[in-house]
């Protein structure tokens, strides 16, 4: 009877070495595939061009400026009041309406002051004769004295008769004429050119004197904006205004990129000790009425213009946990991470104080999917190019100038 073999340990520890060989060898094969194919991907990946849109960096004149927030100020405020009381009869503007200088704006009802300018031309006329009674009196007297027939009471008493009738007519003329104001005074005239505000009255009210307001009036050509600088910047401005007149802009901040353009003609004598700012006023003719007070307008003073500055789009300059950044392409088509340092920003361009030369292309759209050295395709829809009037680049209140 032939026993059964007997398996010993030897034998099984064998076998189980050869069945993790063949595993291991087919595991191994297995992740040199799908190396292969990861590294084959990546490759195609970063063979792809991504399509981007660039502009040239170029130099142009740049201004320095300093930028606030400005208010748009009438050049004069008059409320208009009347001198005399009366009924108002008449209103001879429209609310809103612009006026020039002497305009009629309203009418009081001219019967009473009528009336008092004739009753001052008659006692007026009735203080005359009597003065030039008194003064033949004095003069009678006068040569009764001298011959001895008249003593000197009588003559003294006849001349200050005469003159105090003298003083009465005086005192009528004066209210002949105050009477004759207060008829003109019933006709209200604009005393600028401007534009009018809403009435505040009626016809058919009851005037006081200088004590209802009748409407307001600006003078709004030309007109003023005022705005505030830090105090740091006190001694760039008076040096710069030694040299010139120094001009001042304004732009709406919801508005279209007209710039309006005036001349700075008011610092302030003093600096705000709460704020420590320093109250500017620039003048602007405002011919075309665009300007309107109460308006809140983003204001530059522009100090000086630099000459050959490097300019880019803002909109190609990307900030960074390490700063500000743009991707500049390279002549093979592939993009450099570069840091720079802005300078001014304003109407969409940028003064690059460093980090770029002129005739380099940054990319200007397209930045997210970008990483240092990936290939890029330049859109041809865009233009190349950064050039576009720079005379508004104004440098923030809290740059330097």
């Amino acid at each position: 009877m032939t026993q059964p073999r007997r398996v010993t340990s030897f034998g099984v520890r064998r076998l189980l070495f050869v069945i993790a060989l063949g595993v291991g060898t087919a595991v191994l094969a297995g992740c040199e595939t799908s190396r292969g194919e990861t590294k084959d991907t990546f490759n195609a990946t970063s063979a792809t061009a991504l399509p981007v849109r660039v502009a040239t960096v170029q130099t142009q004149p740049a201004p320095i400026a300093i930028r606030a927030i400005g208010t748009i100020e009438p050049l004069a405020t008059v409320t208009i009041r009347s001198q005399v009381a009366g009924r108002l009869t008449k209103v001879d503007f429209a609310d809103g309406q612009e006026v020039k200088k002497g305009d009629v704006l309203f009418e009081i009802d001219p019967r009473p002051s009528q009336a008092a300018l004739q009753l001052a031309k008659a006692n007026l006329t009735r203080d005359q004769a009597l003065a030039a009674d008194a003064e033949r009196d004095a003069r009678r007297l006068e040569n009764l004295y001298e011959k001895g027939t008249a003593n000197s009471e009588e003559r003294d008493t006849a001349r200050a008769n005469a003159d105090a009738k003298t003083a009465q007519v005086h005192a009528d003329e004066a209210m002949v004429e105050q009477a004759q104001l207060d008829l003109e005074y019933c006709t209200i005239h604009a005393p600028l050119t401007g534009r009018l505000g809403a009435r505040l009255v009626d016809p058919g009210d009851i005037i006081k004197v200088n004590d209802t307001a009748l409407v307001v009036l600006n003078q709004i050509s030309p007109i003023y904006v005022s705005f505030s600088v830090p105090e740091r910047y006190l001694e760039d401005i008076h040096g710069y205004a030694a040299a010139g007149p120094l001009v001042v802009e304004a732009r709406f901040p919801h508005g279209d990129d007209t710039v309006e353009r005036g001349a700075l003609t008011f610092i302030d004598n003093q600096v705000d000790r709460t704020t420590g700012m320093i109250k500017l006023r620039g003048t602007f003719a405002n011919e075309d009425r665009r300007m309107w007070p109460g308006q809140y307008v983003d204001a530059s003073l522009i100090l000086t213009t630099r000459p050959d500055a490097i300019v880019a789009p803002t909109k190609a300059v990307q900030a960074g946990p390490e700063g500000q950044f743009v991707f500049v392409v390279k002549p093979d088509q592939t993009v450099e991470m570069r840091e720079v340092h802005v300078g001014e920003a304003l109407d969409g361009l940028s003064v690059i104080d460093s980090g770029l030369k002129a005739g380099e292309q940054v990319v200007t759209d397209g930045q997210l999917r970008l990483t240092p050295g990936a290939r890029v395709k330049i859109l041809a829809d865009e233009a190349p190019s950064a050039a576009q009037p720079a005379a508004g680049l104004a440098a923030g209140a809290e740059g330097g100038a």
